[in-house]
């Protein structure tokens, strides 16, 4: 017959099997449900009080988040998209009527004067090279063909896996809106852990992730404002437009703000204004690129029980070994650490152990001897009439 340790040792290896297997069917999902498990923490506060105003209507209420976050999220790409396609258009039909009217030889008054003789030299091999212009592209055509499909086959993967990640993650944001506080509580009462230090945990959690994503969309706003001020001094067009590019890619972090300075002077150096081009790409590598390097680890330890300098190691260590998602990873492994000595430093360490000792000895039960004779006096006192007072 088997003894209780024994069985509850084979519990315990079940117990880790099960977890195991569970992790390796949520695996392919991990991004999804982090990303959702993160933001369903961020907009609690929110939750809350839409679900109040809408009178307890839970679902209802995480309905609107999800699809007030998905226009939050498609609206500027929309935006930006469009005034692309629109300049490119506009583009389009300049060069165009140009060449309508003009010929070739009508862009080159156009062109800065430094670019004109390689422009110049392109333009006479492309009227030489005309008539076999046609044949050559089909040749290329065809030998590319291959590689082309592989190419756009595995463009179209991404692209919907990237889809099939985004859908899951919005499935899960809506349910843990929803479900939150009932699966936090049934963690709690699930956790071996002692009453009250899973959900401190969970907190503590909740608060580093905020703070990630409240210096992250700070940062890049400070970061497209500083790119704003250098588009406006070196004289780029559509500064505003250019400013709003910097935004959005200063939230990627792969790519980063910088790299919408460069190109803007590019941009200036091939239109002949190489002084503000180099005063523009420096201003993007040192002030805009450093600006996410210093303004962010501020803002993040705010939320943070943590220093400066650690907030800031822990962003980089996570970006190099999770990727972007290691922004978020890379502070809550460090609160992760941090959190759990503290627990154990005031649960279980020494801290605890002088608190234990340093309190006042408990005073030791009466005896039932003692009690009964407590009660007896007690009972004569009533019985005695009161004596009159002089």
């Amino acid at each position: 017959m088997a003894t209780e340790q024994g069985a509850r040792r084979v519990f315990v290896g079940l117990i880790l099997l099960s977890i195991a297997l569970l992790l390796l069917v949520a695996s392919p999902f991990f991004e999804a449900f982090f990303l959702a498990a993160v933001l369903a923490g961020a907009f609690q506060g929110m939750q809350t009080w839409l679900t109040r105003r809408l009178r307890g209507r839970r679902g209802l209420s995480a309905g609107l988040i999800c699809v007030g976050f998905v226009f939050a999220l498609l609206a500027p790409i929309a935006a930006l998209t469009a005034f692309i396609v629109s300049e490119v258009i506009k583009g389009v039909q300049f060069v165009a009527g140009i060449i309508q009217n003009r010929g070739l030889e009508g862009l080159m008054t156009y062109v800065p004067g430094r670019l004109q003789g390689p422009v110049g030299r392109l333009l006479d091999r492309f009227q030489a090279e005309s008539a076999g212009l046609w044949q050559t592209l089909q040749e290329q055509v065809s030998s590319q063909g291959a590689t082309a499909a592989h190419t756009f086959g595995g463009l179209v993967a991404a692209t919907g896996s990237l889809a099939f990640q985004a859908v899951m993650m919005l499935i899960a944001f809506y349910f843990l809106l929803v479900e939150g506080k009932q699966l936090v509580a049934w963690i709690e009462s699930v956790s071996p852990l002692r009453r009250g230090q899973t959900t401190e945990l969970l907190t503590e959690f909740r608060g580093v992730t905020r703070s990630v994503l409240s210096s992250t969309l700070a940062t890049a706003g400070v970061q497209a404002l500083a790119a704003l001020v250098g588009f406006f001094i070196t004289g780029v067009p559509v500064p505003v437009f250019f400013a709003a590019v910097t935004f959005f890619f200063a939230l990627i972090p792969a790519i980063g703000a910088a790299v919408v300075c460069v190109a803007a002077a590019v941009l200036l150096l091939a239109t002949g204004h190489p002084v503000a081009a180099l005063v523009l790409a420096l201003w993007g590598i040192i002030v805009v690129g450093l600006a996410d390097n210093v303004v962010k680890p501020l803002l993040a330890r705010r939320g943070m029980n943590m220093h400066g300098a650690i907030v800031f190691f822990a962003l980089l260590g996570g970006l190099a070994v999770f990727g972007a998602i290691g922004l978020l990873l890379g502070p809550l492994i460090v609160a992760f650490f941090l959190s759990v000595v503290r627990i154990y430093q005031r649960d279980y360490g020494r801290t605890s152990a002088r608190l234990a000792e340093a309190a006042p000895p408990a005073a030791p039960s009466p005896s039932p001897e003692e009690e009964a004779w407590k009660v007896s006096n007690l009972l004569t006192d009533l019985d005695e009439p009161p004596k009159p007072s002089h």
